[in-house]
Formats: C-alpha cells, sequence, structure tokens
C-alpha cells in the first residue's frame, strides 16, 4: 500500500516554501511603494493598490479595485482637485461614465456593509454668521481633505448630503481607521463627528437603503465634534483591533429607532 505521508509532508513543505516567496516579494514591493510616499498616496487614492496591504503587506492580501471603481476614484480625484476640468468635460459625459459604473457595483439584494455619515459640528451657526460662500468654500475645503482617505482605504462616498457624507466601507476595521484619521484631519474651523454602524443594505449606484442606514445616520447625530462613535456590532466586528481603543459601550436612545448600545472609538495611547 502507498504511504502517503511522505507526499503529503512534500506537498505541505512546498507550499509553505512558496509561502515564504511570495511574503518575501510582497513585503519587497510595498516597501519600493512606500519609498515615494506621494505615489503611493495617489495609488492608493485611486485604487491601484490596497491601503491594508500597503500598511502591512505579511498580513494583507494584495488587491486592486475593479476598473470600474478606479474610473470613479479618478473622477472624485479630479473634482476636488480641479473642478474646472470637470466642469469642461460636461454634464453629459460625467452621467454616462456614472451609468457605465452603476452596472458594476449596483446589488439589488441586501448585502452586510459597513456604513459610516460624518458632518460638521456647527455648520448651521457658522453658515448664519459667515454666509453661503463661505460655507459653500468651507465643504469644497474638508471634501477635499476627506476624499483620499475615503479611497484609500476602500471606501465610496455613496452621496454628498449638505456639509455630510454617506460612506460605505469593504469592511469594519476600514471604516474605524478612515472615521480616525477624517475626525483628525478636519479640526478648524468646525470640527468633524463620524457615525458607523454594520448591517444589510440595498446598495444602488447613486444610494443606500435599510435600517442599518438610519442607524448610522442616527449615531452621528449623537456624536460630538471631533468623536468616532460606533455601535457595538461594529466593535464586535473589529475589536481588538491595533492602534485603536473602544470605551464602554452605552446603551442610548436614538431618534425614529431603537435603542442602541454605542460605544467611542479612539486612538490606542498605550
Amino acid at each position: 500500500m502507498l504511504d502517503v505521508a511522505p507526499v503529503e509532508r512534500a506537498r505541505a513543505a512546498g507550499e509553505q516554501a512558496l509561502s515564504a516567496v511570495r511574503r518575501s516579494a510582497s513585503e519587497r514591493l510595498a516597501d519600493l511603494i512606500r519609498s515615494d510616499p506621494k505615489w503611493a498616496a495617489q495609488a492608493a487614492d485611486v485604487g491601484l493598490i490596497d491601503r491594508a496591504w500597503l500598511e502591512s503587506p505579511s498580513d494583507s492580501p494584495f488587491r486592486t479595485a475593479p476598473p470600474s471603481e478606479m474610473v470613479q476614484r479618478f473622477l472624485e480625484r479630479t473634482s476636488e482637485q480641479r473642478p474646472s476640468i470637470m466642469t469642461s468635460l460636461g454634464l453629459n459625459a460625467l452621467q454616462g461614465l456614472s451609468l457605465w459604473r452603476s452596472d458594476a457595483v449596483e446589488q439589488p439584494v441586501p448585502t452586510t456593509l459597513t456604513v459610516m455619515f460624518t458632518d460638521l459640528e456647527g455648520f448651521s451657526r457658522f453658515t448664519a454668521a459667515q454666509g453661503d460662500d463661505a460655507a459653500a468654500a468651507l465643504i469644497a475645503d474638508h471634501q477635499r481633505v476627506l476624499g483620499p482617505i475615503v479611497r484609500s482605504r476602500g471606501g465610496r462616498i455613496v452621496k454628498r448630503i449638505g456639509d455630510g457624507l454617506m460612506l460605505t466601507f469593504p469592511a469594519p476595521e476600514a471604516a474605524v481607521l478612515a472615521a480616525l484619521e477624517m475626525v483628525e484631519a478636519i479640526v478648524e474651523p468646525l470640527r468633524l463627528r463620524a457615525g458607523i454602524h454594520l448591517g444589510d443594505a440595498v446598495l444602488t449606484h447613486d444610494d443606500l437603503f435599510g435600517n442599518v442606514v438610519n442607524v448610522a445616520a442616527r449615531i452621528t447625530e449623537a456624536a460630538k465634534g471631533g468623536q468616532v462613535l460606533t455601535s457595538v456590532d461594529v466593535r464586535s466586528a473589529v475589536d481588538p483591533l491595533a492602534g485603536v481603543s473602544f470605551g464602554r459601550a452605552r446603551r442610548t436612545k436614538l431618534k425614529g429607532v431603537e435603542p442602541v448600545s454605542l460605544c467611542r472609538i479612539e486612538r490606542d495611547a498605550s
């Protein structure tokens, strides 16, 4: 009878050696990309590389965004940095590109997503005091800052709502890290706040539907400026997460939805 043990041991040894080679190559490639921070940021922004992989190539698989998503990211990045180019391109062209992308991303059935809302604390008072032009300039400036952070974590800006954003992320870890970066990046003249929840939603090319959306929006309303609040569902999905600490959960009554246990997310000071 054939002894299969040596064959299995040889196969396992081969797979282990191949895995080591791939891991080494991945780490060298990540080191090369990180050697030029500006290029690395741009590559993550448009989806050529996945930021989680870039930060930890040994622990995360190498991924790129689908081509249609790369086009959308490029358009968003261009509109943030050079609005005049998007104006010259024309509305019809932009609509055509948006419809082309929707075929690839629309999910007509509920899918588990991490949903985040952001807004600026005190925006209404700021607008009343400074006027509409100053308010519009403030929104444009803060969206130019937030867009690259969202895209580099694989997130998607579903829609812009006044001074805030409706966002989705492929994984709760990405949403948590992005939220912390965003509240740290927007501190004046108004502070940013963010709320995160995890659940089933129906995603289309220009909107998002489901109870998770309502809950995430209400969580954001409960947050203060410079604060990230999340449901315990998100905490359960990611905790522990390196460099991040979760505060004690508190049962909170939110407008229009069932009470939810919330906790604050902060950078781990230890």
